[in-house]
């Protein structure tokens, strides 16, 4: 193990960012011991251990920064993790995208405990909790958003009607409602929890490609436009969007996506040689903290913001886990 060096409804309104400050954030990368391994979409432990999976090489891992040591625990040859998350018990839940299950790890015992998908839902790709006992999923090329309640391991799912519409990025508001991005479209989802009755929005720029999305405190909607470049915000109230183009331009290719403790928005831009942060605040639309990973990254592909110590954890296609701090 090695670490690295540290407007109307259907109308757009495209802002301009300016002067972009540079101040850069602390970024720390750990070598991940495991070759080629694609660790990807970390989520941090109630005891501060940061999990992650495998994608290529088939595992669920801990990482304690604490004493910078790995554990791995194996899941079956061609289970191709693809996201996982951490309940409040320390229980581990993983997509098993490869292998049409979502799987319980007890990190205690190692023991795993699968829940099929419905056929045709083959391909479970990110999870959420509600906090309600239910987690909600993307199915990205089966076309499908689903929901898991725990307590019964019962599956409901309900099909996009847009063809190829490759479901992908999902965030819940705060009253549990999903909203997903449409990556194969130019479409953002939402889906009522009660009746599971999906229903669809389309952004006014046709070539749009939303991939990740966080939906702040004052429930708007943002999705990061992976085609073009561009931050963009939708008012599920007003029907109005708005748009700022990234710092990298039409190529900057925006992926992951976060939110943290004061409303601001993080994004990694994946069209960047290196990678590189870029935060912004809504309050003052302006963008900060742009920073470049140092290990290049590849793709960061997602992130999640942990509130204890205020650092947003990732992985990344050069086989490292990172920690960015967050002022």
């Amino acid at each position: 193990m090695s670490k690295l060096p540290v407007l109307a409804a259907g109308a757009v309104a495209v802002l301009a960012f300016g002067s972009v400050p540079q101040d850069p954030i602390d970024i720390e990368e750990w070598q991940v011991p495991w070759a080629q391994s694609r660790p990807r979409d970390p989520s941090v432990g109630p005891d501060g251990r940061v999990w992650f999976v495998g994608q290529v090489a088939h595992y669920v891992a801990a990482f304690d920064p604490a004493s910078e040591t790995f554990k791995r625990y194996d899941l079956d040859e061609g289970t191709g993790p693809h996201n996982l998350i951490v309940a409040d018990d320390g229980t581990v839940w993983y997509a098993g995208n490869r292998a049409q299950h979502i799987g319980r790890l007890d990190p205690a015992t190692g023991a795993i405990r699968k829940v099929p998908t419905p056929d045709p839902v083959r391909d479970p790709h990110t999870l959420v909790f509600n906090g309600r006992g239910d987690i909600w999923f993307t199915a990205q090329t089966s076309n499908y958003v689903g929901r898991l309640t725990l307590a019964t391991e019962a599956v409901r799912v309900v099909a996009v009607p847009a063809p190829r519409a490759r479901p992908y990025g999902i965030w819940l508001t705060a009253g549990g409602t999903p909203w997903v991005a449409l990556f194969g479209t130019n479409k953002l989802a939402t889906v009522d929890p009660l009746t599971m009755t999906l229903s669809e929005v389309a952004l006014p720029q046709p070539d749009a490609r939303p991939r990740r999305l966080v939906i702040t405190p004052d429930q708007m909607v943002w999705y990061g436009d992976y085609a073009r470049g561009y931050l963009g915000r939708y008012d599920p109230a007003s029907g109005a969007f708005a748009e700022w183009q990234l710092p990298g331009g039409p190529s900057s290719l925006p992926y992951a996506m976060t939110l943290d403790d004061r409303g601001r928005i993080w994004i990694v831009e994946t069209g960047v040689r290196p990678n590189r942060f870029v935060g912004f605040d809504p309050a003052t639309e302006t963008f900060l903290g742009i920073t470049p990973i140092g290990s290049g990254a590849g793709s960061v592909r997602h992130m999640v913001f942990d509130r204890r110590t205020r650092a947003i954890w990732f992985g990344t296609d050069a086989n490292t886990i990172g920690r960015a701090r967050i002022p």
